[in-house]
């Protein structure tokens, strides 16, 4: 009995002890983590960086234009064109028109027609209008094969060129129809700007004179080219009073070499406000849209 009040002394002691140890002795805390980006340093900001950081970089400039519908000008300046001549009857009587008017405009010709009919175009040359190439014989050039397309230009280019003394400078492409590859590769072995239109009176229907001149009249605007053909009588009927209601209107007739180097940049249209701060909106600019006729 003794040694069992000794032992429940010393665990009662014991356990005295502990808890005293536990009241004096603080707990040990988990050391919080250090974060990276605390211990980075910041960089110092660039007194520029701002401005680093918003400029854009430039574009690239654009390359030249070689396809034309039309040309922005400063002025009331347009070019009629006259497609697949020269005719054995027709052309002449239209030369009689242009040269009553003191008018020049520029033909675009088939090699094949050059060839029958040399003394015709000598003498528009001579008076001063600009000959242009339309192909020898009138084909799809965008169903083509390249070598066929430059035998068809380079026939023409020759036969313009022994009747004129002059290379031309201008092709017109069958119907409009031509692949951009086309356009490229023809621009860089000619030299050639490709012309193509805006104002199409689609005389190769032969829809009458009054009509042709009536389609011209309300779709010509400053910097037009205007598509026709020296091969319909109706086209060539048409243009005495066609003519002179252009001049009514103040528009100036130019050869399209002269057109093209009248150009003037675009001026950008502002943004349109919203809706609630403006009562009218700009009217959508027209897409000239190409026609079989050319």
């Amino acid at each position: 009995m003794p040694n069992y009040r000794l032992l429940l002394g010393c665990a009662a002691t014991l356990s005295f002890g502990v808890a005293l140890a536990a009241q004096t002795t603080p707990a040990i805390k988990r050391a919080k983590p250090v974060h990276s980006i605390e211990a980075t340093p910041k960089a110092a900001a660039s007194p520029n960086g701002e401005k680093e950081a918003t400029e854009k970089t430039p574009a690239p400039p654009k390359e030249p234009a070689i396809t034309f519908n039309s040309v922005h000008v400063d002025g009331p300046y347009i070019a009629m064109t006259f497609d697949d001549g020269p005719s054995a009857t027709l052309t002449p009587k239209l030369l009689d028109i242009l040269a009553a008017h003191h008018l020049r405009v520029t033909f675009f010709v088939l090699g094949e027609m050059v060839a029958e009919h040399p003394e015709i175009l000598a003498r528009a040359a001579r008076e001063g209008h600009e000959i242009a190439s339309h192909s020898w014989s009138h084909p799809n050039f965008a169903k083509m094969s390249q070598e066929n397309i430059r035998s068809q230009l380079q026939r023409t280019d020759d036969e313009i060129k022994s009747t004129t003394g002059k290379r031309p400078t201008l092709f017109r492409p069958p119907y409009g129809s031509i692949t951009e590859r086309q356009k490229r590769w023809i621009h860089d072995e000619f030299g050639y700007d490709i012309i193509l239109w805006d104002v199409d009176p689609l005389d190769w229907k032969r829809p009458g004179p009054a009509v042709v001149r009536n389609r011209i009249l309300k779709e010509t605007r400053p910097g037009s080219i205007v598509l026709s053909h020296d091969i319909h009588p109706g086209t060539i009927e048409a243009m005495p009073s066609t003519f002179d209601q252009l001049e009514a209107k103040g528009f100036k007739f130019v050869t399209v070499s002269e057109l093209l180097g009248m150009a003037t940049p675009v001026t950008p249209h502002p943004k349109a406000e919203p809706a609630e701060k403006t009562a009218t909106k700009a009217a959508p600019s027209a897409v000239p849209a190409s026609s079989p006729g050319g």
